[in-house]
């Protein structure tokens, strides 16, 4: 998962300026699996596509729960944060950021 530090910084500062005790997701407007940005990612950083390898490879490699959670993971809302702390992403979506932040 990529965060931009501006928009983490951002929530970070409106939660403790208005927010109550609580998890707040700070996400743009766009959920997407690893599978989807990944490519999109290193493509805004001129590398190369990243390779794909069976799930039980990348499981001896970087262990179980890392290689699960790349696959299984699932997208945050933030309209929690949106509502109770007024706050919006920098970049509504990871592609728009991707391409602005690293363009």
């Amino acid at each position: 998962m990529k965060v931009f530090v501006a928009g983490a910084a951002g929530a970070t500062i409106a939660a403790l300026e208005r927010g109550e005790p609580g998890v707040y997701n700070v996400a743009d407007d766009e959920p997407a699996r690893l599978s989807e940005w990944l490519p999109v990612y290193a493509d805004a950083l001129g590398a190369e596509p990243p390779r794909r390898v069976p799930l039980w490879l990348a499981s001896l490699v970087a262990g179980k729960a890392t290689a699960s959670s790349a696959v299984e993971l699932r997208a945050a809302s933030n309209a929690k944060a949106r509502r109770e702390l007024a706050w919006e992403p920098r970049y509504p979506s990871w592609r728009r950021g991707f391409g602005e932040a690293l363009g």
